[in-house]
């Protein structure tokens, strides 16, 4: 055989040892996992956990070969884990902004977005407190330092989304005040005020419903405080405390909603998880936890 005929036959191996290492990594890369098999990462917003947790447990559990990782992180980073392409899948308390969104379509990656639960931001304080209620004025002059008040406030930590929703909510993009604290996560907030009666906590709801029971002791030792929205034309002068019927209502005035942002643009887990999420099943399962689902799952009766 010639030389130049075995550098021609090495030159073709080499070129199809070379593509297939390229088609190897490409499949790595994009991954082959489908609607329910395989193995994906979610960004989430370490606030849902509880709420997440249960919903991962019975996908799972439904589908054996599924293998979704939960990454829980605060909200500013994941929001920046997500607009960097670390990981395309986040599941956060709001949707993204016009400059957000741009970003992900100028990298051909524009998100799929459902709405799947409307969470309650709750004020809670110890079992020993006088406090049963408070309004919308109070709360947003309370964060703005525009009202005398002998007691501690104290939330999630710095880059949580309760903490972004709070100062959307007052207007206060600080919220530095000498007895304003942000402490590490939900827990932290309510063992705080589970042991210091001179306090006022902020939660999301989800964390006092069912909880697991390193800190159940400390939510038997809180209340939820009701709160009135002087500027809701159909109940100005009345207080409500969070529960499915005042958020399904509009009554509660503190809600946000919790949506998973899909990047992939494949129908992979991330989409079979979301849809699982926004199933019946899946509704059900944030309908036991005391939030309210995106839709209500209807309940068929039998008449005899």
């Amino acid at each position: 055989m010639s030389n130049s005929i075995k550098i021609i036959i090495c030159s073709i191996l080499v070129i199809v040892v070379f593509g297939m290492c390229r088609q190897q990594q490409a499949s790595q890369v994009k991954g082959d996992d489908t609607f329910v098999k395989g193995k994906a990462l979610f960004l989430a917003d370490e606030s849902f956990k509880p709420i997440l947790d249960q919903e991962a447990y019975v996908f799972k559990a439904l589908f054996t070969e599924a293998k979704p990782e939960f990454v829980y992180k605060s909200e500013n980073e994941a929001l920046k884990l997500f607009l960097e392409d670390s990981i395309r899948v986040a599941i956060l308390s709001r949707e993204l902004n016009p400059s957000e969104l741009g970003i992900l379509e100028r990298r051909g990656l524009p998100p799929d977005v459902n709405r799947f639960a409307i969470d309650a931001i709750t004020l809670i304080v110890n079992q020993e407190s006088a406090d049963t209620t408070i309004s919308v004025k109070q709360i947003k002059d309370m964060l703005n330092g525009k009202t005398m008040i002998d007691k501690n406030i104290v939330f999630d930590n710095p880059n949580s989304s309760l903490v972004r929703y709070l100062k959307d909510f007052s207007g206060n993009k600080e919220l530095k005040e000498k007895n304003i604290y942000a402490l590490q996560s939900n827990k932290d907030v309510i063992k705080y005020v589970s042991e210091h009666p001179n306090s006022i906590g902020i939660v999301g709801f989800s964390w006092l419903d069912d909880p697991d029971k390193d800190y159940a002791d400390a939510v038997s030792k809180v209340k939820i405080v009701g709160v009135k929205d002087e500027s809701n034309d159909k109940s100005p002068t009345e207080y409500f405390k969070p529960n499915q019927t005042t958020l399904a209502l509009k009554q509660y005035p503190l809600v946000r909603g919790l949506y998973i942002l899909n990047s992939t643009g494949k129908m992979g887990l991330a989409a079979g998880f979301a849809a699982f999420i926004k199933s019946d099943r899946g509704q059900r399962i944030i309908l036991k936890s005391g939030l309210l689902p995106d839709s209500i799952p209807q309940r068929e009766m039998i008449l005899k």
